[in-house]
Formats: C-alpha cells, sequence, structure tokens
C-alpha cells in the first residue's frame, strides 16, 4: 500500500512525515530547505509509492489566508505539475507548531532542543498527518 505524504511548508525550510505502508503510523521523515523541496520529493517519489501529499495550509484564527498561504499555493502548483498522478490534499495547519512544542515539552526535552526549528518543522507535519489520517477514519 502507498504511503501519505504531509508537508510543513515554509519559507526557508519544510518539514516532511510520512505514514506507514499500511498507513496506520504517522512518522516525521525529515526537514528539507524549501528550495531543494522539488528534488528532494522527485527523488523520494523514485524509491517509495506515495499515494497522497497533504499538505499544510496556513489560516489565521479569522479562517482567512495566513501571509505564508501565498508561498504555500505556490508551492502546491509547482508540485502538482511535477506530480500529476498523486492527489494533493490541504489540512488546516493552525496551531501545529503549538502543538508540536508541547509534544516536545512533554517528552521531557531540554530549552535548547525545543529550540531546534528543524525538528518542530518535521513534529508540525507528522501533527499535520496525523490529523489528515484521524479524519480519513
Amino acid at each position: 500500500m502507498p504511503r501519505l505524504l504531509a508537508i510543513d511548508y515554509g519559507t526557508k525550510r519544510t518539514g516532511i512525515a510520512v505514514s506507514d505502508p499500511l498507513q496506520l503510523i504517522a512518522n516525521g521523515l525529515t526537514t528539507v530547505r524549501s528550495h531543494e523541496l522539488l528534488q528532494f520529493l522527485e527523488q523520494y517519489t523514485k524509491t517509495e509509492q506515495v499515494e497522497t501529499f497533504i499538505i499544510g495550509m496556513p489560516r489565521t484564527l479569522r479562517n482567512e489566508d495566513a501571509e505564508n498561504t501565498k508561498y504555500v499555493k505556490i508551492f502546491a502548483k509547482q508540485c502538482a505539475q511535477k506530480f500529476p498522478h498523486i492527489p494533493i490534499v490541504f489540512i488546516d495547519e493552525r496551531f501545529t507548531s503549538t502543538m508540536a512544542h508541547q509534544t516536545m515539552r512533554d517528552a521531557g526535552l531540554r530549552k535548547t532542543a525545543r529550540q531546534n526549528k528543524e525538528l518542530v518543522d518535521s513534529i508540525s507535519a507528522t501533527i499535520i498527518l496525523q490529523s489528515y489520517m484521524e479524519q480519513k477514519k
């Protein structure tokens, strides 16, 4: 069974999470520089089957487009052109960074570890994927 791949897109870094082949468990995969993201996805999809790209969509508390929304939409358009056979689903990513920080605190990570933005991005992508998988059930 193909995997699900979640993307927490940022202008500098992007967190990536994937499901297991049975699509039961969400796991943080890595963090990639955003300008290298399409190349990374191309390499990843050569070795792993991906059923769907789940992209976090930044929204404000008023459910309006956030500052980063335009960049996510540009990336999504590029992604759709490069991978026309892989559907894209958008998930509201409000509070994922806050939830990631809370997860890190709950795990007992020290303050210096919690300041690792790459880890926050990877955990945020995992939260996006987990949210999608729960909605899908």
